[in-house]
């Protein structure tokens, strides 16, 4: 293995009710990559006519939520009374803070037809001075994430800096998640600015300074170490980073650096004491026990 990895953490089926993804973060032997804390890969999926995602409303502490689409797309609702359908390319940052609820079902319109689903939803955990902030939700038009061409290959920089651009997105630490998409052959460096980075190949297969790295697999990067990617075939990367995070603590949808903070929250919402989602008030996950 490549002196430039550290680490290569392989995909774990889970079950959604129904609906398969591929969780990545949080791993036993590496629970975050700078703020990101959580990664799942969902589908790709085709779903039946009148079936599909259908999440009930939810909560979250003292996390950001990132959800990004390549195919299909999402109805997110929220206790803040948002409600966005997300579309490939568009970007919906969720900032729970204090509290938030929300859901995330299929759009009506269209609903009687087939459709696919395939896309990547991330949690970064808060830094402690803005676990508590006010809960917030951003939607990001695929115009205006910006797009790179780096050595022939496309590069959308979605968080952070990254090959001289930086995202509209809002960030609360440093923080990196770009997407790159490869032909075979082609070759990308990547950046170095940020101390934790990790890869992830969504599709395809590539060579990470010679090791090679299979579809569905996350590869943990050392700090500091100049990789550069290469594609076997052709190939659709995400990359995180950004810098080193204290402990958090995280069970269900709550993440905090406190462990008292997330027995008050599932007391919260075991009591009813979370705000509900307008127009989307009567079902709810219940808390796990």
């Amino acid at each position: 293995m490549s002196d430039a990895i550290s680490l290569i953490i392989p995909p774990r089926e889970k079950d959604l009710g129904g609906f398969m993804v591929k969780r990545i973060l949080p791993f036993a032997k590496h629970r975050m990559v700078g703020p990101w804390i959580f990664f799942d890969h969902m589908g790709p999926a085709i779903f039946a006519p009148n079936d599909g995602t259908n999440v009930r409303p939810h909560p979250h502490i003292n996390l950001a939520t990132v959800t990004y689409l390549f195919e299909g797309h999402i109805h997110h609702r929220d206790s803040l009374g948002s409600s966005e359908v997300i579309s490939p390319g568009d970007i919906n940052l969720m900032v729970a803070g204090k509290g938030i609820v929300h859901s995330e079902r299929e759009p009506l319109e269209g609903i009687e037809q087939p459709r696919a689903l395939h896309g990547l939803q991330l949690w970064h955990a808060l830094p402690e001075a803005d676990e508590e902030t006010d809960a917030a939700f951003y939607h990001y038009d695929a115009a205006d994430i910006p797009a790179v061409s780096v050595e022939g290959v496309p590069v959308r920089v979605m968080m952070g800096t990254a090959y001289g651009v930086t995202s509209p997105v809002k960030t609360f630490a440093e923080t990196l998640y770009l997407e790159a998409r490869l032909t075979s052959g082609q070759v990308l460096d990547l950046p170095t600015h940020v101390a934790e980075r990790a890869l992830y190949v969504v599709t395809g297969k590539v060579s990470v300074n010679g090791t090679p790295v299979n579809e569905h697999h996350m590869v943990i990067l050392d700090t500091g170490a100049a990789v550069a990617i290469k594609a076997d075939t052709e190939t659709q990367l995400a990359v995180v980073g950004g810098e080193p995070f204290t402990e958090r603590h995280i069970y269900w949808n709550f993440v905090s650096s406190r462990k008292e903070r997330i027995e008050q929250a599932k007391a919260d919402w075991r009591e009813g004491r979370f705000p509900k989602v307008p127009g989307d008030e009567i079902e709810f996950i219940p808390l796990p026990e």
